[in-house]
């Protein structure tokens, strides 16, 4: 019994082991981590092999007008063949009566090569045509993909350091909390203050203590989330070296939000464009419906024929045959069906039409609401900067004054909740200067 527990820890201690070394590790710069995005992100991976599919489609767009090559081989078993009914006069017979024959060997082979080759079709050299603007859809696609994944990664790394950075503050406040609480609570016990004091201190303590929980289960929940917009594995190591401050200084360019703004430059706006271009070539093919079809084709085989199965024989004869021709289909009329799908294809391109207009105002719109954001996000950084300061003074005075006996316990404890809320702000204005750049630069596609 002992050695075969020995054995089962043994085992156990190599299969976590060998579960150890398949964890990989990453350190990533938020720059580093988009780059990352880009090439391992499940949205990007399958955007690129949309691109994979759309250009295996236009070859098969482009191989049907190209010359088909097809191969047959058939062999039919006549185990009972059809009886036909001729006038028996012509062996002699009875006028008006029938004499019972057969026509036809039991054993029929035949083994053919043709080749067709399309001359002309209207339709065809539209789909040639759509088979690009197909390919170059999801090309476009990919890019508003990545763009997408951009955003994504910036505001999960953003997400991130605000967690990290909310630690650490909640975890600096907490030790100078402790310390005060524990001075005073030394002085209450000299009978030199009121014990309210110390209750006020351990209420905003405990208030200290419940944020930092949460927010350490937020950096975990926000790591994993961030792992998983990477696209790589959650068990994987993440370190993340940008700072949260120096990230949002290098986000603070006001002359960006000032350049101009080429619609035509958004993805969203090129992608609506592809649209129509699509909608047009439909109005195409519908027109090219019209036009006659010509294609040409060769057929070249061989027959074998017998009452028994000796078709695989040397001796056995083969007839030979082969045929050249010509297919012209011409529509002449179609009762109005054709126009009608016309008209509907000539609706339908004017509506992506009016879409491309709509999609050009929103845009617009878009922008400006995304510029506005972007300029308030940094006023606000720079105002919540300037609150903190004066928040961080009037705590230490406040502290000063409350050590001394000479502010009360209320007093002490509002200014450290006007200095908590005014690190959370401030942290969050940080935060919200790096993902309105994100946003604007994403409308921008800069």
């Amino acid at each position: 019994m002992k050695k075969t527990t020995i054995l089962a820890l043994f085992l156990f201690a190599l299969f976590s082991n060998a579960q150890e070394n398949t964890k990989k590790s990453y350190s990533f710069s938020l720059q580093q981590a988009i780059d990352h995005a880009i090439q391992n992100n499940y949205q990007a991976i399958n955007a690129g092999r949309d691109i994979e599919i759309a250009q295996q489609k236009k070859w098969e767009t482009t191989s049907m007008g190209l010359p088909q090559v097809n191969g047959n081989i058939s062999y039919q078993n006549n185990f009972k063949i059809q009886t036909s009914l001729i006038p028996a006069e012509i062996f002699g017979g009875t006028p008006g009566e029938f004499a019972e024959v057969t026509f036809g060997t039991k054993h029929n082979a035949n083994a053919s090569l043709a080749l067709t080759q399309l001359l002309f079709d209207g339709s065809y050299i539209v789909a040639l045509q759509a088979s690009k603007t197909y390919l170059e859809f999801y090309k476009n696609y990919k890019r508003k993909t990545d763009t997408e994944v951009k955003e994504m990664i910036i505001n999960s790394y953003g997400s991130v350091l605000l967690a990290n950075e909310n630690a650490q503050i909640l975890v600096k406040n907490k030790t100078i909390l402790e310390k005060t609480l524990f001075d005073t609570n030394e002085t209450y016990k000299n009978g030199l203050i009121e014990e309210e004091n110390v209750e006020q201190l351990k209420i905003t303590l405990s208030s200290v203590n419940s944020n930092l929980n949460y927010i350490n289960r937020l950096k975990e929940i926000s790591l994993k989330m961030l792992k998983i917009n990477l696209g790589i594995n959650l068990d994987d190591e993440l370190i993340i070296t940008d700072k949260l401050d120096n990230l949002a200084v290098s986000n603070m360019d006001m002359s960006f939000s000032s350049s101009d703004f080429d619609v035509k430059n958004n993805i969203n706006y090129i992608i609506s464009e592809n649209f129509v271009s699509q909608r047009n070539l439909e109005l195409k093919l519908q027109k090219s419906k019209a036009l006659p079809t010509l294609a040409a084709g060769v057929n070249f085989g061989y027959n074998a024929f017998g009452d028994t199965f000796t078709l695989l024989n040397t001796d056995n004869k083969w007839f030979n045959y082969s045929n050249l021709g010509l297919n012209l289909n011409v529509p002449i009329f179609s009762s109005f069906g054709r126009s009608a799908k016309t008209q509907q294809a000539k609706i339908e391109l004017d509506k992506a039409k009016t879409q491309l207009t709509q999609s050009e105002q929103q845009l617009k719109l878009q922008y400006q609401n995304a510029k506005s954001d972007y300029e308030f996000s940094v006023e606000q950084y720079n105002s919540s900067k300037e609150s903190l300061k004066l928040a961080e003074r009037i705590e230490n005075k406040q502290q000063i004054k409350f050590k001394e006996g000479l502010s009360s316990s209320f007093d002490f404890t509002e200014a450290q909740r006007q200095l908590y809320t005014s690190q959370q702000n401030f942290l969050q204005t940080m935060v919200d200067v790096i993902n309105k750049k994100a946003s604007l630069e994403k409308i921008t596609s800069k």
